[in-house]
């Protein structure tokens, strides 16, 4: 497997599972956030109107998101996960950090 066709896998594949969780949790009715899906770009809208926006950056093979708190930028690490270019956090822990901060509850991907 080429390293652009692996990167394309992970990411489609993250993007997936934020969906699936967030399809989740509006069937479970514990919170109603709107995705919006195009190409390599996923934007969750939460009931106050905030959004995260994550999109996908192929020339650099990163993940980018951008949340009220700030702008971030992950790479696929061998171990499976993306991690932050700066502080080498997990990209599903930052995004469970930020979503719950813009829901005003605890909510983990």
């Amino acid at each position: 497997m080429s390293q652009d066709t692996a990167y394309y896998a992970a990411a489609s594949s993250t993007l997936d599972h934020i969906e699936s969780i967030v399809d989740g949790w509006l069937q479970e009715d514990l919170i109603d956030i709107d995705t919006y899906r195009s190409g390599g770009l996923l934007q969750l809208t939460f009931p106050n109107r905030s959004q995260i926006i994550v999109n996908l950056q192929p020339p650099l093979q990163e993940l980018w998101m951008a949340a009220k708190g700030g702008g971030f930028h992950f790479k696929w690490a061998p171990d499976g996960q993306w991690l932050d270019t700066r502080d080498g956090t997990s990209f599903i822990a930052k995004l469970s950090h930020h979503a719950s901060e813009q829901a005003g509850r605890t909510l983990v991907f």
